[in-house]
């Protein structure tokens, strides 16, 4: 009964049609991704509501500073993705369960390490930032407790790559739905009722996180071998675990990195007041979803392609690359489009304050509006990793989104001193990012594929 379970909820990435197959797997990553965006969505929704908008600028603001501390080790699991992947396209058995291991090893020292982290350095990064003073005592009370919980979230994280290298994205979607409702009714609980503010939505967070991991780690023990989670076992294969490293540090650095850059535009835009990071924070949020959007594309990438590179399907390998670049580039324009028809709504669910939907209003029309171009770095950046090329779509990532962003803060943005000016770099670095990733991508598609298409010689 469970296998038959595990058949309808697993994809099978090696055979048959694609279109299909990529929008199944991808869907349910589409909406975990907004379940997990939503955990802070709800947390400013819910403070926007019962409180101040200095406490929304301090639950809504942190975005930058959480994604960098947390993003090195999500792209280790990436890594954990493409080598497991890699090696049931191979049929490895062996190899499986001893990726499995090693996966299991390594989220439990990075939550702890992400929770030292960020008790250590949340209020240092504030004050980095130019948080404003009527915020950041707010802000750093927030990170302090929300990093409480990372042991929890790198669990799930890393579970969640074990599965989507199956082709099951439904059973972590399953999980984050319970997660999410948990959240949203102890946010309610905490602050509405119990009026505990920004430390009631940290601490929901946390709680709903836990439940999240739980049921993770029970979906593991409960599949079919060899992706079974065991616990008497557990050690890091060294081999896999340099596969993980040279795959995943590259992806997470290049997550890292752009995650400074974020975080020095979210320093000018502190700049502007706690309207304007209030503003920037709500749009944020329907950015975050619609990028979860691309993502789920990229993590297809990493998933198809890894297990037929694996299988030395190569022309599979182009059609994957073709299929989610569309997929990304028309799903998210959609997406961004319908946000925008209807600005008015979704900003006021955070806050109706005339000054903050004028911002966000600013950010919705000069970043959400283009966001779809991201698409050609980010699933091509995910397709070279995928076929196990991680260092040069980081390195084009980190002068495309960092060194450019950063360069334009501090000359163009800081002489007119315009919120707008400032925005305006993303849809550049997008466009600029995006055809330098896309021109290395079909060259080592090219490169790669002919090598290994060539007859052996003598």
């Amino acid at each position: 009964m469970h296998q038959s379970a595990k058949k309808s909820s697993s994809v099978d990435m090696l055979n048959g049609p694609l279109y299909g197959k990529i929008l199944i797997f991808a869907l349910p990553l589409i909406a975990s991704g907004i379940l997990q965006q939503s955990f802070n969505a709800v947390d400013v929704a819910i403070i926007g509501h019962y409180s101040t908008s200095q406490a929304i600028a301090a639950v809504g603001s942190n975005g930058p500073i959480i994604s960098i501390m947390v993003n090195l080790f999500l792209g280790i699991a990436v890594g954990a993705n493409v080598v497991i992947a890699n090696y049931l396209g191979q049929r490895n058995h062996r190899a499986v369960r001893e990726s499995i291991s090693t996966v299991a090893v390594i989220s439990l020292i990075s939550g702890a390490l992400l929770l030292l982290l960020g008790l250590l350095l949340a209020r240092p990064i504030l004050e980095m930032m130019n948080a404003p003073d009527d915020v950041i005592d707010l802000a750093s009370t927030y990170l302090r407790i929300y990093f409480c919980g990372m042991p929890f979230m790198m669990i799930y994280n890393f579970g969640s790559a074990i599965l989507r290298s199956i082709g099951d994205t439904k059973m972590p979607f399953y999980s984050l739905v319970i997660a999410t409702i948990s959240n949203l009714f102890l946010d309610w609980l905490f602050v509405a009722v119990f009026d505990m503010g920004v430390d009631g939505v940290a601490w929901a967070t946390v709680i709903a996180n836990g439940i999240n991991a739980a049921i993770i780690i029970l979906i593991l023990t409960r599949e079919p071998a060899p992706i079974t989670l065991t616990f008497n076992s557990w050690k890091i294969s060294t081999p896999d675990f340099k596969k993980m490293l040279q795959i995943g540090v590259p992806a997470g650095l290049q997550g890292m990195v752009f995650s400074i850059s974020n975080i020095f535009i979210q320093s000018a835009v502190n700049s502007y007041g706690a309207q304007a990071i209030a503003g920037s924070a709500a749009a944020l949020t329907f950015e975050a979803y619609c990028y979860y959007i691309i993502v789920s594309f990229c993590a297809s990438v990493t998933a198809f392609v890894g297990q037929n590179y694996g299988a030395g399907k190569l022309d599979r390998c182009k059609k994957i690359f073709r299929i989610c670049m569309t997929y990304a580039v028309v799903i998210c324009a959609l997406a961004n489009i319908i946000i925008i028809l209807n600005e008015d709504s979704f900003i006021g669910i955070f806050s109706r304050d005339p000054q903050v939907m004028y911002y966000a209003k600013i950010r919705f029309h000069y970043i959400l509006l283009l966001q779809c171009l991201a698409s050609s770095y980010e699933v091509s950046g995910a397709y070279m990793r995928a076929l196990g090329y991680s260092v040069l779509p980081m390195v084009l990532t980190i002068f495309g989104t960092c060194i450019l962003r950063l360069a334009w803060i501090y000359t163009v943005a800081a002489h007119t001193r315009s919120f707008e000016v400032l925005l305006s770099i993303y849809p550049i670095t997008w466009i600029i990012t995006g055809i330098l990733i896309v021109t290395a991508a079909l060259r080592l598609q090219h490169k790669l594929f002919k090598l290994k298409t060539q007859p052996a010689t003598m």
